[in-house]
């Protein structure tokens, strides 16, 4: 009896900010590797991740939300790398909110229409439904606004009907060898996923006190038997956002730096010493040859 042909294809998670692509694509993986916080724009760059089971490997691409914002540099290259992952692949899964309809989706249904690809409609968050009946009649609704190959309710976060749309994944992807080995689950390195960390726990412990001008900068990453020595540059655009991040007599930079190690520790499965330094540099958010140094390619 002849085995299963092999398949593997691009998939690009496409939707607004903070309709929840970074943590669908960490609970498919099954490991964190895309940064999530209730901050829309937390996710800044093109993410890959890879998940191989038996003859499937599925390479996701999580993308920056496309959004109407402010004209930096830094919003242009979020946009065009967003816009830029729903070329070159072989299925769009389209995320939007339960009921919820924005310009911001039409926006992104319009890049994807313009695009002509395969496109699976993922209707998220519908476990905060609290009226259950409202749901059918909305999908109704959204599968009106374009032709999908299937639209898909889930939870991202309590990883409900997600096996489904993996199973919806599997149909659309194409006969061919694998890309990559069995046992990867991202392109980025350790250098850059411990850049994102730091950043997500930036964001989470400090919500609406943080300034979106902050980034991460790995000065230092190096493995000494089973322990790894990570420095981060934490940069921000002004003194005030300096001393939010800092706290008093240093306490909030501590438990962010706490959090991160955990978590770096987790991901890297070793013991982890971590320093955190914060610097102030001017208007790097809109400054290209500034973000091009600090990995953001192709502003």
């Amino acid at each position: 009896m002849a085995s299963e042909p092999k398949r593997c294809g691009y998939v690009a998670i496409v939707g607004r900010p903070n309709v929840g692509k970074s943590t669908l694509l960490n609970h498919i993986l099954g490991q964190k590797i895309s940064i999530t916080s209730r901050k829309p724009q937390t996710t800044r760059h093109q993410v890959l991740g890879i998940k191989t089971e038996g003859d499937h490997q599925i390479i996701f691409v999580d993308t920056p939300g496309l959004h109407r914002g402010e004209d930096k540099a830094i919003n242009r290259y979020m946009n065009k790398a967003a816009s830029s992952a729903i070329r070159d692949v072989d299925l769009v899964l389209f995320l939007v909110d339960r009921t919820a309809w924005t310009d911001e989706d039409q926006m992104v249904l319009e890049q994807v229409q313009r695009a002509g690809l395969p496109t699976v409609l993922v209707v998220n968050k519908v476990d905060l439904l609290e009226d259950k009946n409202v749901l059918l009649p909305h999908l109704q609704v959204l599968a009106d606004r374009g032709e999908f190959e299937a639209i898909v309710p889930v939870s991202a976060l309590r990883q409900r009907n997600v096996d489904v749309l993996e199973q919806e994944i599997i149909k659309h992807l194409p006969e061919s060898a694998h890309f990559y080995p069995e046992e990867q689950i991202t392109d980025r390195s350790q250098r850059f996923l411990a850049a994102e960390i730091v950043r997500e726990k930036i964001m989470r412990q400090l919500g609406d006190e943080l300034p979106y001008a902050v980034t991460v900068e790995i000065e230092e990453f190096a493995l000494e038997g089973e322990v790894a020595h990570i420095s981060a540059l934490i940069l921000v655009e002004r003194k005030g956002q300096k001393k939010i991040i800092i706290g008093e007599k240093g306490t909030r930079l501590r438990s962010i730096g706490t959090d991160a190690r955990k978590d770096m520790e987790r991901l890297f499965d070793c013991k982890v010493m971590l320093r955190l330094w914060v610097k102030v540099k001017s208007g790097w958010s809109d400054d290209e040859r500034a973000l091009r140094s600090l990995g953001y390619d192709d502003v």
